[in-house]
């Protein structure tokens, strides 16, 4: 519906067995980057795969642009608009770069692989070599890569610039700053608190599998209180 969020997450409980890991979370965003940084075990890849219906013990409702989603199976949220970049990149070792962008790119999408390798260079010089032989940067390119080409209409990205060298985070900060621009709207998950606020002004802090705190990157980084209180630290997250 067109007054709708893009994204509006109410109520979300998630449980692996008897340990209850959300707690009913609530949260909505529009085509404006939102960030969410936590602690590790906080829950935030959990939200990331409630979202893509990759956990099967949740309650509550998800909804995209006004249209249930929760309760679907991962293959229809992604048909639905949701593009999914998930934490440790997880591509085939044994199929090229090429192959990879062939088996979801399309001709007249936004994004296509011609627009791909113009993004990620790195890729087009890469593109015989099997997924097993790209380094970690290359091969997190190639996961945005492929959640690019379903042009989606929401990407849900979790811990993207996670183990990179400083050179390849700077790399693919401007990328997701491409996409925050472009219309798509952008959920990003970051333990790197850095990241999050260059890519979001929008900025929301998890804490025991809830919502803790909604704020925007200016103050969560000129207040050292704030941060240590919720995150920890006192510079990044």
């Amino acid at each position: 519906m067109e007054n709708d969020p893009l994204l509006k997450v109410e109520d979300l409980d998630v449980y692996y067995g008897s340990s209850h890991v959300l707690h009913g979370l609530s949260l909505e965003t529009g085509t404006e980057p939102l960030s969410i940084v936590g602690r590790n075990g906080m829950g935030k890849t959990t939200l990331c795969q409630a979202i893509m219906g990759l956990v099967t013990a949740a309650r509550g409702e998800i909804r995209l642009a006004g249209t249930r989603i929760s309760g679907q199976r991962a293959y229809k949220v992604a048909r639905a608009g949701v593009g999914y970049v998930p934490q440790g990149r997880r591509v085939f070792r044994s199929l090229s770069v090429d192959e990879h962008l062939q088996l979801v790119g399309k001709p007249d999408g936004e994004w296509t692989i011609e627009r791909i390798y113009d993004t990620f260079p790195r890729l087009a010089e890469r593109r015989r070599n099997g997924g097993g032989a790209l380094s970690g940067g290359e091969q997190q390119m190639l996961a945005i890569s492929r959640a690019l080409l379903l042009n989606p209409r929401l990407l849900v990205m979790d811990e993207p610039t996670e183990g990179l060298a400083p050179v390849i985070v700077d790399h693919v900060v401007d990328v997701l700053r491409e996409i925050g621009r472009s219309g798509v709207g952008l959920l990003l998950v970051e333990q790197n608190l850095n990241v999050a606020t260059q890519v979001s002004d929008r900025i929301m802090v998890m804490m025991n599998g809830e919502i803790a705190l909604e704020t925007d990157a200016d103050s969560l980084l000129n207040d050292r209180a704030l941060r240590n209180r919720y995150l920890g630290v006192a510079a990044e997250a």
